[in-house]
């Protein structure tokens, strides 16, 4: 059993039923792409939250204990998200697919996270608009959730200079206040951007 499967299989939301702050705050960057991917979705929260502004939305996972709450919840809110039980890192994704795809949160190891912010803009189309936040290096210092390994952190200069190759609509590091269940809770330190992609 992977540790995210096992992280998802309770009764409980481990990052609660409501959408990450950045995707609410910022959702109407996706008003006019209207089929979506959802990465790294664990319970779903983003993903209906999408799915009630009337987006078609797919969330990708590696838990499946995860997309089985996806799909609760959703019912919850009766409204539809596919479900695809997916390894980012070594599965192949859709190509030109999605009018858009997001992330929240969605931690790998240095050697791999730009392997799979790579695979999820092949999944968009060209002029899909992609929006991610993730916990910086700094978050170390704020124990507030995420990954308590530096390897598994962002590195805000890194991430932007991925994002130039593309139309950056929004870039920001610095504080937030995050209150998203029992697991991320309190001021952290992320790295946020919305994309365009025109190659």
């Amino acid at each position: 059993m992977n540790t995210w499967h096992k992280r998802f299989d309770t009764a409980q939301y481990m990052y609660g039923e409501s959408p990450n702050a950045f995707i609410k705050s910022h959702v109407d960057a996706l008003q006019d792409h209207k089929e979506i991917a959802a990465f790294a979705e664990g319970e779903g929260r983003n993903a209906v939250f999408l799915a009630q502004k009337g987006h078609v939305v797919t969330a990708f996972d590696y838990a499946e204990s995860g997309l089985t709450k996806t799909t609760q919840l959703a019912n919850k809110n009766q409204v539809t998200v596919n479900t695809v039980l997916c390894d980012l890192i070594n599965d192949d994704l859709p190509v030109q697919q999605f009018d858009g795809a997001i992330m929240v949160f969605g931690h790998f190891h240095k050697t791999d996270q730009f392997h799979v912010l790579d695979k999820i803009m092949t999944s968009v189309k060209q002029g899909g608009i992609v929006m991610i936040e993730v916990y910086s290096e700094t978050q170390l210092h704020y124990k507030t959730g995420g990954p308590p390994d530096q390897d598994w952190l962002y590195d805000a200069k890194q991430v932007l200079a991925w994002c130039e190759h593309h139309k950056i609509l929004h870039f920001f590091t610095g504080e937030q206040m995050r209150t998203e269940g029992i697991l991320h809770t309190g001021l952290a330190h992320t790295v946020q951007f919305i994309i365009q992609k025109t190659c």
